[in-house]
């Protein structure tokens, strides 16, 4: 084994009330992909945080190439060939790809930038990765799989030694991951390292050489992934194995009605959105207790299906009815007041309010029942409710008044779904209802999503991940291109079966969810 590139050695952090990391050491040797496991609150931000210059140690030592290296500021690792690149993008979308690579180190003369020196400069890099990207594009132009370039593209084109990727995949094709792939292969060769942090363990195999499991703020094991399978990983991280944590709950509910119905869904192109996925004579249904899961490739239309029944984007024509009654939908709000409700995929983005108290997320949904007199929020009443759903989802918080991006993904996670709980919605969509969660609080996020199912809640759960649409699913539908292009029960489900319908060239007849069921008839 070579010399380590870098060693952080019994690296110690604690914040108030919380010890965060506890004697942890990490190495990196040169021209390895290293991954970094753990549940969410293992500590790998934290660590991450430290290396990158945003934190200090309360104890231990960072060594780089041999030498002690003190990080006192971001820039600091920067100058040092660290380079992190988080999983909510660092890029300016109205610059181009050329401004936000030299953004605040622009070539040039004084205070004139060198608009062409800059053009090529960010052409020879792109060339590197053989990226066939414009310099003078506007990044709002690209799409997320390119924009994860341009960001590994601003990494080398500091003199990178080490590129921190906090969870590439999240967002990304499975074109796009392949891309992904080859260009950390092609960094590798080139003598750089990379500290990989990734909840889709499936990934580590294809594409580490060693890991490094933390838990609870302690590194708990690590090892050769060759000489590991993926059932160790889940046993670090988190003390059992993934048989313990995952077991299918679909199928063993009781089903009532048809509370929910989607008739011939169809939406066009739309000029200010050229990339939006067109929806073509798309028709479902849900009952109550039932969780019916979407499937489908990117660009299926899942997404957009949601948002079309949430009233959240217009369609052109189809019909949507709840428990048999027409509805006119010409916004959320109208969906809301007709019981649906919506999880959406991006939860810091579209569902939670970072900077507001996790109270004040989880009661936003509510307050027009929390108040008193007219306009005064009653902060016993508010307490109560979130004392209630603390409980009933097991929401790990240090208190109701800290703010919500303090809390892990998963937490993150139970408070939006607690926020539609209370307000008893008789159908509610969640959409990627796991994605960048860890592998224990995705299975308390199952158990959630069946505790609302056998509640009478009709559940719609929109997954990329084939293995956790067959675990919740009572009944899956499949969709490619906009269109449906088939139906199963959960229960009869393959991730092979599932593919085929995913991929598939001819579409299900449209009208009558559920016909085209695989193995029964050609489709």
């Amino acid at each position: 084994m070579s010399e380590p590139l870098l060693r952080m050695e019994h690296i110690t952090k604690r914040f108030p009330g919380v010890l965060a990391l506890d004697d942890v050491s990490l190495e990196i040797l040169p021209g390895e992909t290293h991954g970094l496991l753990g549940e969410n609150g293992a500590g790998k931000s934290t660590l991450l945080k430290i290396l990158s210059g945003a934190y200090r140690p309360d104890a231990g030592s960072i060594m780089l190439g041999g030498k002690p290296l003190e990080l006192k500021t971001p820039l600091d690792a920067q100058k040092h060939g660290i380079v992190t690149i988080y999983q909510e993008f660092n890029l300016i979308p109205t610059m181009t790809v050329a401004e936000n690579m030299f953004l605040g180190r622009e070539p040039g003369t004084g205070a004139f930038v060198s608009w062409s020196r800059m053009r090529d400069e960010t052409e020879k890099v792109l060339q590197h990765l053989n990226l066939d990207l414009d310099p003078m594009m506007p990044v709002s132009d690209l799409s997320v799989g390119e924009q994860q370039m341009v960001e590994i593209a601003r990494a080398l084109s500091r003199d990178s030694r080490i590129i921190v990727m906090d969870e590439p995949t999240a967002a990304l094709t499975e074109r796009e991951v392949e891309g992904l792939f080859r260009i950390v292969a092609d960094l590798k060769a080139r003598g750089l390292s990379i500290i990989y942090v990734t909840h889709r363990l499936h990934e580590v195999e294809q594409i580490c050489d060693r890991v490094t499991v933390l838990r609870d703020g302690k590194r708990v094991g690590g090892g050769n992934v060759g000489e590991l399978k993926i059932d160790d990983f889940v046993k670090m991280m988190v003390g059992r194995s993934s048989t313990q944590l995952f077991t299918r709950l679909g199928g063993h509910r009781t089903t009532g009605p048809i509370v929910m119905k989607a008739q011939g869904i169809s939406r066009d192109r739309d000029p200010t959105n050229p990339h939006a996925t067109l929806l073509k004579d798309v028709s479902i249904d849900v009952r109550a207790g039932e969780i019916l899961g979407l499937a489908g490739l990117m660009g299926a239309g899942r997404t957009e299906l949601a948002r079309a029944i949430f009233g959240a984007d217009p369609f052109k024509r189809g019909s949507i009815e709840i428990d048999g009654k027409p509805l006119i939908l010409r916004s959320p709000v109208d969906a809301i007041r007709n019981g649906i409700g919506l999880v959406p995929e991006d939860r810091k983005q579209q569902a939670l309010f970072l900077d507001l108290a996790v109270r004040h997320n989880l009661a936003i949904s509510t307050l027009k029942d929390l108040t008193w007199g007219r306009w005064f929020v009653s902060d016993r009443a508010e307490t109560a409710l979130v004392e209630r759903f603390r409980k009933a989802l097991d929401i790990r918080m240090a208190s109701p008044d800290i703010q919500i991006a303090d809390l892990s993904g998963g937490n993150q996670q139970k408070v939006v779904l607690a926020r539609w709980l209370a307000l008893k919605p008789k159908v509610l969509i969640v959409d990627e209802p796991t994605r960048g969660i860890d592998i224990a609080a995705k299975a308390e996020v199952h158990q959630q999503l069946d505790m609302m199912a056998r509640a009478g809640i009709a559940i719609v759960a929109i997954s990329s991940e084939l293995p956790e649409v067959m675990a919740i699913s009572d009944r899956i539908v499949t969709m490619r291109e906009g269109r449906v292009t088939g139906s199963m029960p959960g229960d009869r489900a393959t991730e092979e079966s599932l593919m085929h319908l995913m991929a598939i060239e001819q579409t299900a007849p449209q009208g009558a969810p559920g016909a085209a069921i695989a193995g029964e008839g050609r489709i």
